[in-house]
């Protein structure tokens, strides 16, 4: 397969180290991510994987970071500060824009596509 073609080997994706977010930013659960860097572009300014994470809730903040989802399997609930709560699922996507915060809900264990830029 040639370099410019990049798929995602959901099948193959192996195991990936296990890490919580920062203490700051966890409000509710004990929540367990894996994360899995697929590729990147750019000098790593663009970068695309694969995360997940065990239910709990956590305070969400992009920064500078804009971030597309694609939801593969379980169920988030995210809430924009100042605005009503949204409810994701698998085939479920959506954008994040920088200067993002709010929340981030994993009601059922999440797999994610992510592309960061």
């Amino acid at each position: 397969m040639s370099d410019l073609l990049v798929t995602f080997p959901f099948d193959k994706l192996g195991e990936a180290p296990e890490y919580r977010p920062p203490a700051e930013r966890v409000i509710e659960g004990d929540i367990v991510c894996r994360n899995w860097d697929i590729d990147s572009a750019r000098n790593g300014a663009v970068r695309a994987g694969v995360w997940e994470a065990t239910p709990g809730l956590n305070h969400s903040i992009k920064g500078e970071t804009w971030e597309f989802c694609l939801i593969l399997s379980g169920v988030v609930e995210i809430t924009e500060r100042g605005h009503e709560p949204k409810i994701f699922r698998a085939g479920d996507c959506f954008i994040m824009k920088p200067g993002y915060v709010g929340t981030w809900r994993t009601i059922e264990t999440v797999r994610k596509v992510w592309i960061m830029a």
